[in-house]
């Protein structure tokens, strides 16, 4: 049996950009995408700490460095500006190798960086 388990979080980003006239997904800097185990195009789950919303995309490769994380399309609608948020990925693991799994956790600074 698989059951769905934690597989990485970027725990508590600002948002510093929101593009509503796009496809949709969410851009992140590739430093936090590398640094939690996550690759571009990969299904993700975003939290809104200030407003409660939650919602479902993927990941966009953002550039290097930069602490971007831009919501896109309808998902824009979700946040504001500064917003502090926090974005899951998840991964299908046999039951008996779950309670050895840990996931990959990373805490950037307020300007979405790594320390």
């Amino acid at each position: 049996m698989q059951i769905e388990i934690l597989k990485s979080k970027i725990h508590r980003v600002h948002v510093t950009q929101a593009e509503l006239h796009y496809v949709g997904s969410i851009t992140i800097d590739e430093d936090l995408l590398d640094a939690a185990n996550m690759v571009e195009h990969e299904k993700v789950t975003v939290v809104n700490v200030n407003n409660g919303e939650r919602f479902e995309t993927y990941t966009i490769r953002g550039e290097r460095g930069t602490g971007t994380i831009c919501l896109n399309g309808p998902a824009a609608r979700r946040v504001a500006l500064g917003d502090v948020i926090i974005v899951f990925s998840y991964c299908l693991i046999d039951f008996a190798e779950a309670r050895a799994h840990q996931p990959t956790v990373i805490f950037p600074n307020d300007q979405n960086r790594l320390a």
